[in-house]
């Protein structure tokens, strides 16, 4: 399942799975689909980078494939909170859905 992010001011799709997870982080219950309104945006961005500045590291790989698909959550946060953030700041609400 992919999750696409749309807002005013951009738009991007990411794994379901990761989607849901920071979408859980911003306070929010992961309900797909849903949306913040500009109003609530930043408070989430405040909790979002606060549960991914505080996320437990991952156990380290066992072999050479896992260590190469691991991506960090901070990583995987980058483009939800760079779109909350240019939202936050143009007034403009975040909706998302299934891809």
């Amino acid at each position: 399942m992919l999750i696409h992010f749309d807002s005013d001011v951009g738009e991007f799709t990411m794994a379901g799975d990761a989607a849901v997870q920071l979408i859980k982080m911003t306070g929010h219950s992961g309900t797909v689909p849903s949306a913040l309104l500009a109003a609530d945006i930043p408070a989430a961005v405040a909790r979002l980078r606060e549960a991914v500045d505080n996320a437990p590291l991952p156990p380290p790989p066992t072999d050479d494939a896992e260590e190469r698909e691991y991506v960090p959550l901070k990583r995987r946060a980058f483009p939800l909170i760079d779109l909350l953030e240019r939202a936050a700041k143009a007034g403009a609400d975040v909706m998302w859905d299934r891809a």
